[in-house]
């Protein structure tokens, strides 16, 4: 079966922390680099970090310095550390397979809002 189910998000102000966290069927995480998405508002999706099965991480501009991804392999899960955050980061979270499993294979996404 073929599950991604992201949680962590919340409200938090401008400069605050959070702390993001999905479950992954195997299917979808076992040996693959996996990825933190997101979706603003009006905005196509964008892939803000990503690791491989080894723990390489690769960040986007936006978010590098502040955000930290990492994945517990023998529990099948991914974590995104986001620290000071900006109202520019409020977006629906979404963890994947880099590139993503399939389009049906998106979770529902967790909220994060930053007030400014």
């Amino acid at each position: 079966q073929v599950q991604l189910v992201e949680s962590g998000g919340g409200l938090v102000q401008t400069g605050g922390s959070l702390t993001l966290s999905c479950a992954a069927s195997g299917t979808i995480f076992r040996g693959n680099t996996m990825g933190w998405y997101r979706q603003a508002p009006g905005k196509q999706r964008e892939l803000v970090a990503r690791i491989t099965s080894g723990g390489i991480t690769v960040y986007a501009d936006s978010v590098a310095g502040r955000f930290a991804i990492s994945r517990d392999n023998a529990k099948n899960m991914v974590f995104l550390q986001m620290n000071s955050l900006k109202p520019e980061d409020t977006a629906v979270y979404y963890c994947n397979r880099v590139p993503f499993y399939t389009l049906g294979s998106w979770g529902q996404g967790t909220q994060v809002t930053v007030s400014s």
